[in-house]
C-alpha cells in the first residue's frame, strides 16, 4: 500500500535474518502471490538457507503474517513522516504523491496490501484475510483523521472514497500494465483535495 522501491530489497540492518526474511516475504508474496510462493523462494530472496527459515517461522502462514506486519510498519513510517507536516490537506496530498511514486510497482504487481488481502480472502483456512484488513483499516483511520481535521462533513466517507480510489487506480494500473493511470488519477485526487472548502 505504501512500499517504496528501497523497501523492496531485503534489509541487513538490526534484526538480522528474521528481518531479512520478513522483508523478503513482503516483497516476494507481493510479486508472486501466496499460492505461487514457496518458503524456498522467500529464503532465496532473503539470502538465507531454506532450513534456517524454520528457526524463525514454522509455517508459511507465519511468514504471511510477518509480511503483513512489514506492510503495517511501512504504513506507520509513512504516516509518521506525513504527520510532521502541519496541514492535513498537505498530508493527504503527500500520501497521494507516495502512491504515485510507487506507480511502476503498482503497474507490475498491484497494491501490496490490497492484492494480498484479496488473495487471502479466497483461502479457505487461516483468518489472515482479517489481518490484511486490519492494515487497510489503519490507513483508513489515518486518512479519516486528516479529513476530520480539515473539518469536512462525513470524514469517514471521504476516507473510504480516497482509499478506494487508490485501490481502484492500483488495480487498473496493474490490469492494464499502465503506470500512468496512477499519475493521472493521483493528479485528479489532488485537485479534489484542493477543491475542498
Amino acid at each position: 500500500m505504501t512500499d517504496s522501491t528501497d523497501s523492496r530489497r531485503p534489509r541487513t540492518r538490526a534484526g538480522g535474518k528474521r528481518q531479512q526474511l520478513t522483508a523478503a516475504a513482503a516483497r516476494i508474496l507481493h510479486e508472486q502471490g501466496v499460492e505461487r510462493t514457496t518458503i524456498a523462494d522467500i529464503a532465496r530472496a532473503a539470502e538465507v538457507p531454506t532450513g534456517n527459515v524454520y528457526y524463525y517461522f514454522k509455517t508459511k502462514d507465519e511468514l504471511i503474517e510477518a509480511a503483513l506486519s512489514e506492510h503495517a510498519s511501512h504504513l506507520k513510517t509513512l504516516t509518521d513522516r506525513l504527520d510532521l507536516l502541519p496541514d492535513p490537506r498537505e498530508r493527504l496530498k503527500e500520501l497521494i504523491g507516495a502512491w504515485v511514486d510507487g506507480r511502476e510497482v503498482a503497474a507490475r504487481y498491484g497494491c501490496p496490501t490490497g492484492t494480498l488481502a484479496t488473495e487471502l480472502d479466497k483461502r479457505a483456512e487461516g483468518g489472515l484475510d482479517v489481518s490484511a484488513g486490519l492494515v487497510i483499516r489503519k490507513l483508513l483511520t489515518w486518512v479519516e483523521e486528516q479529513y476530520r481535521r480539515l473539518g469536512v462533513p462525513d470524514p469517514e466517507g471521504h476516507a473510504l472514497a480516497l482509499v478506494g480510489a487508490y485501490q481502484g487506480m492500483s488495480l487498473l494500473s496493474n490490469a492494464l500494465r499502465d503506470p500512468e493511470i496512477m499519475t493521472r488519477e493521483g493528479a485528479r485526487l489532488t485537485r479534489q483535495l484542493d477543491s475542498l472548502v
